[in-house]
């Protein structure tokens, strides 16, 4: 008997700590609850972003692609370049 009650009250306890870690806690925020920014902060976003950009711009592109196993691959024979 006593064990009936033990186990009962262990699976109450088990299946509540369950449901208690589904529920919201106070003071817990979540990804859609952020705080609005200040303009201070949009300007400096804003400024951030057009040095990135600005830098990006700057970074000379690619003459020539490399490619590192072009020598371990096998070429293409001339059948199979018709194919395609």
């Amino acid at each position: 008997m006593l064990r009936k009650i033990i186990r009962r009250t262990l699976i109450v306890c088990l299946t509540t700590g369950a449901v208690s870690a589904q529920m919201p806690q106070p003071g817990v925020h979540l990804k859609d609850d952020k705080p609005s920014r200040t303009n201070e902060q949009r300007e400096y976003d804003k400024a951030v972003d057009r040095a990135y950009q600005s830098a990006i711009k700057k970074i000379p592109e690619a003459e020539k692609k490399s490619d590192p196993w072009g020598n371990i691959r096998p070429r293409p024979s001339a059948a199979a370049k018709n194919k395609q």
